[in-house]
């Protein structure tokens, strides 16, 4: 080995370290003299060596080859390579791009001459699937499995050691702020030049402090999008292989998650509080600790600022480095991202995410024997909160607990019912009723979301989290010092006060002036500010230390901003706000006492806790479209239906054995919506409860025990309707599980079935074929039963005369036709109230629930009289609420409202607007495979090919939280879980239906695997 061989780089002795100029044609020479591969050489884009992937004559990848830059001794060449070897052994899961090896064991590798001086040149192993580059959104789940290959990635490398390791890199963040010095003169714009400056000082000041309890150890430190590789066919993308080793050096441990959360920041959609399931991924592989955590963001700031600089660097001294330039974009969004927030409000939710949040200690003002201004809130209800203890001197003279009126504006407060919460004047009309009522002063809670901020439809959710209390007076007011302490600010319509390590900050009308000035010293109770009725008052405390907080923060970031504030309340003669149950621990509740296998939406759900119309309203004041939710076709929190269920529960609720009116009326007017002879109801509780007694009834009256249903449907969970369930989604086994009275038939989809297109006329004459063949083998079907609209196969119209031939089939055998009508009927199919009529048939038998009650419980059963009679052959039918006056007054006003308000109209308008628009989405996404449906049933079905129908599963679960994080509410179904059920209250509106398609259409751009 040569003296220079045991070289390794100091970048800051270096002028520039363009990439070596070698063309493909070169590389290949260099493979078949040196490495002994014969092979086209595609050139790869690098910032600093020259890469080329190699193709063997059929053009299958064969190696790496990697012209490392002359800069790098081969001493480092060797530290790259044992690096990649341990990290192979060590993590066998993992793919490694280690270098490939002769047949004596020797590395492939060579040194080769280039117009910069010799390099080493070397094969490395090809990991095929493509790395995570790109804009492409990352999931939650992607993002969790990047910082736990970081975190193994850490762990396999802590005890590394070796001479290669000893080098000075301009990505190693110990010396981030040298790196940034000497090359942020190459960033043009003054504005971002001096904006890369500031955040690299902020943040290294804030690393410096910690880096003494840093650990070192080797590092990858480069474990980004660009070097993770997806493993081959994972949906959504999951890498599993690591490549590049050529940044590794000895550096702070916890660099390799810094470094590996920075790239996720350029991809669309993602913000910094997107990266957090990685942090707590790579924490529980490789735990942080309190230093680590408290260095992380900073971190991340110091390698954005480092990108920026480093590549506007690169660009000026190689220009013809396409890999460089065109990087340059997205560089300087990561640095937007990482210094979007202060550095105190993402190393607290950093903490929060590790366990690793110190708790809050008592301050002291400066003078004693005042008491300590702040003490922590504990209780069982919610995380840890500061809270200002009791003053010295009420914050506003002469003005009691009593005589303020606290004004809710959360999900949980009744002056939100009937949407209050939309209309941009409610806080104003709610302060002034409450000072016309006599209130001295009107008062909000810190930290609990505001509804009244909360717009109807928005892509990001907005600032709704208080990080302080606003008042409004009643009458004149002294605002005086609740202690002593130093005024900081006074200006026409500010105060700000100093107490210890806190600040108080008062803001009010600009016309009024405080009577302390800046600098001065006040005590307890001095007057600060006089104030007159009318006036309103912003007050709020924040560590002295750290960042202005705003009046109002957004949720994902509310713990951050909380941690850095406190509750002023005491200082105002009112008790802390008490809070509410934190989400996890209401999950885990739920889990420990509610069955398990009544699911919920998503992985981590938003808690909903109210809804208006179209619209679900989370804890967190985030309104979400509801595109899912067929149980209220009048919309949430109907008032009518309020109104009549509260009217009728003052009055009267009992069972339908007591006779009253509106049980009568109810049945009379559900009957009347039937085509004769279909004239008998029965009232019952559920979807599942209609359709057990419908096929009751069925066997009942035809004395045949027999039932033929179609397959991928879905019908309850009673005996009779689960047995009749063929939806492979609700019950894998479902085919194989059937008792042997239950005989099915083709699912008759035209799209996806063994009969497309026109050939689905061939489901009807192969229904009646099993139905006469049960017949003729001494088994007639006394039922068929089926949805007249194909709903859980994602709303597929049956083939045109489907029913009427399946229907005649088993009524000539002396069986009856049963149709499920739980999803699709009540007019959401807007052309038709029921999905029947689309068919052109009339069943004898009507099962319907979801849609009657509009979230109250309530089912029926329509058939005719004759068929209901032959009931009491098998007993006495009793429901103690199916009809209830509470429900057959609920029942009624739906009806009412359904009419009055032409929502099955609406269902045809904002329907067909609605489908029209997902059909032009199809031109303009190729996953997009059908749009099924009709009215305001519709399913869109994604596909990876659109001629084999290979079903979207992963991708569409993918793009249901992707639409979650963009305010809407959407979920799969069919037997493969890839079509979109789109199903909302009949109440929505054309904007609203736009603003599903505009966020469908961001979603499905952001999620496309081809960008």
């Amino acid at each position: 080995m040569l003296p220079d061989e045991y070289r390794t780089i100091d970048f800051f002795t270096e002028d520039a370290l363009p990439v070596p100029r070698v063309a493909p044609a070169e590389a290949e020479l260099v493979a078949a003299e040196h490495l002994g591969i014969t092979a086209r050489a595609q050139s790869l884009g690098s910032q600093q060596d020259a890469n080329f992937l190699l193709h063997t004559g059929d053009e299958t990848p064969a190696a790496v080859l990697k012209i490392a830059n002359p800069a790098f001794g081969t001493v480092e060449i060797e530290a790259q390579d044992a690096a990649a070897d341990l990290i192979a052994s060590a993590c066998p899961e993992l793919r490694i791009a280690t270098v490939l090896r002769r047949p004596d064991g020797s590395p492939r590798r060579t040194t080769v001459d280039t117009e910069n001086g010799p390099a080493v040149a070397r094969l490395l192993r090809y990991l095929p699937g493509g790395t995570l580059s790109g804009p492409r959104h990352l999931s939650p789940g992607t993002v969790a499995a990047m910082g736990t290959i970081a975190g193994k990635v850490s762990t396999a490398l802590r005890d590394f050691r070796h001479p290669g390791l000893d080098r000075v890199l301009q990505w190693d963040p110990r010396h981030a702020d040298r790196v940034v010095a000497k090359l942020a003169g190459h960033i043009d714009e003054p504005d971002r030049r001096t904006a890369v400056r500031t955040a690299t000082a902020e943040a290294w000041a804030r690393v410096h402090e910690l880096a003494a309890a840093l650990p070192s150890q080797a590092v990858h430190l480069d474990l980004t999008d660009d070097n993770l590789v997806r493993c081959p066919g994972s949906r959504p993308a999951m890498p599993d292989g690591v490549i590049d080793f050529g940044d590794v050096t000895t550096s702070w441990a916890v660099g390799e998650l810094a470094v590996s959360l920075s790239s996720m920041l350029h991809h669309d959609g993602i913000e910094p509080h997107h990266v957090l399931p990685a942090v707590r991924a790579f924490h529980a592989v490789r735990p942080l600790s309190a230093e680590e955590a408290e260095a992380v963001w900073p971190l991340v700031v110091l390698r954005g600022a480092v990108l920026v600089a480093s590549g506007q660097h690169q660009a000026a001294v190689d220009e013809d480095n396409v890999y460089a330039t065109t990087a340059l974009d997205h560089e300087w969004r990561i640095f937007e991202q990482a210094t979007s927030l202060p550095l105190p409000v993402m190393i607290r939710l950093i903490q929060d995410a590790t366990g690793t949040a110190a708790v809050p200690t008592r301050t002291a003002p400066a003078d004693p024997p005042v008491r300590p201004l702040l003490r922590v809130a504990d209780t069982p209800e919610r995380p840890l909160l500061r809270v200002a203890d009791v003053p010295v001197r009420p914050l506003l003279r002469d003005l009691a607990a009593d005589d303020i009126t606290l004004l809710d504006l959360s999900t949980d407060a009744d002056s939100m019912d009937h949407g209050a919460w939309t209309d941009a004047g409610t806080e104003a009309r709610l302060v002034a009723s409450a000072l016309a009522d006599g209130a001295a002063a009107v008062a909000t809670p810190y930290a609990r979301a505001r509804l009244t901020r909360t717009p109807a439809l928005s892509a990001v959710s907005t600032a709704t989290v208080p990080t302080g209390t606003d008042l409004w007076l009643g009458r004149d007011v002294v605002v005086q010092a609740p202690a002593a302490g130093k005024v900081l600010v006074a200006a026409p319509g500010h105060v700000e006060l100093a107490y210890g390590a806190q600040v108080l900050s008062l803001s009010f009308p600009g016309t009024v002036r405080p009577v302390v000035t800046t600098g001065a010293t006040v005590r307890a109770g001095e007057d600060i500010t006089h104030l007159t009725a009318g006036a309103a008052v912003h007050v709020a405390l924040r560590d002295a230390d750290g960042p202005d907080a705003p009046r109002l923060v957004r949720p994902e970031y509310a713990a951050g901003w909380l941690a850095l504030t406190a509750d002023p309340a005491p200082l105002l003669g009112l008790p802390a706000d008490s809070g509410r149950t934190p989400e996890t621990d209401l999950l885990d509740r739920r889990a420990a006492a509610f069955a398990t296998v009544q699911g919920h939406y998503y992985v981590n759900p938003p808690r909903i806790e109210r809804g208006w119309r179209h619209h679900l309203l989370s804890t967190d004041g985030r309104s979400y479209l509801d595109i899912v939710n067929n149980v209220t076709p009048l919309g949430h929190a109907h008032p009518r239906v309020e109104q009549a269920a509260s009217r009728q529960l003052r009055r009267l609720n009992t069972n339908s054995r007591f006779h009253y009116a509106s049980v009568v009326e109810f049945t009379e007017r559900l009957a009347a919506l039937l085509p004769d002879p279909l004239d008998t109801v029965f009232l019952v509780n559920s979807g599942s409860e209609a359709v057990d007694l419908g096929l009751r009834l069925a066997i009942g009256a035809s004395g045949l025990h027999d039932v033929v249903a179609l397959r991928e449907a879905y019908h309850g969970w009673t005996y009779a309707s689960d047995a009749v369930s063929t939806s492979l989604q609700d019950n894998p086994n479902a085919l194989a599980t059937r008792p042997s009275w239950v005989h099915t038939v083709d699912s008759p989809n035209s799209y996806r079935g063994r009969h497309r297109g026109p050939d689905a006329v061939r489901y009807a004459p192969e229904a009646v074929a099993v139905i006469d063949e049960l017949a003729a083998a001494g088994r007639p079907a006394g039922a068929f039963i089926g949805e007249t609209f194909y709903g859980n196969a994602g709303g597929v119209a049956l083939p045109d005369g489907y029913l009427a031939q399946v229907y005649a089939a088993v009524r000539r055998h002396g069986g009856l036709a049963v149709a499920d009508e739980v999803q699709v009927g009540y007019g959401r199919l807007g052309h038709w109230f029921w999905g029947f009529e689309q068919q052109q048939v009339v069943p004898d038998i009507v099962c319907v629930a979801k849609a009657m009650g509009n979230g109250h419980p309530l089912g029926a059963v329509i058939t005719s009289k004759e068929v209901a009679d032959r009931y009491r052959d098998q007993g006495y039918f009793f429901s103690s609420t199916g009809g209830s006056p509470v429900s057959s007054v609920v029942g009624l006003t739906v009806l009412d409202t359904l009419r009055d308000e032409d929502l099955q109209g609406n269902a045809a308008r904002v329907g067909g607007h609605l489908k029209s628009r997902l059909e032009a989405l199809a031109d303009r996404h190729g996953i997009i495979g059908a749009v099924h449906g009709s009215g305001l049933y519709l399913g869109l079905e994604l596909v990876r090919d659109r001629a084999d129908l290979e079903p979207a599963t992963e991708e569409t679960a993918e793009l249901c939280d992707r639409m979650l994080d963009l305010g809407v509410i959407v979920q799969p179904t069919g037997d493969h879980l890839n079509i979109l059920k789109i199903k909302p209250p009949l109440c929505i509106d054309t904007t609203a239906a736009d603003f599903f398609a505009d966020m469908l259409d961001l979603a499905l751009t952001q999620l496309d695997d081809s960008r």
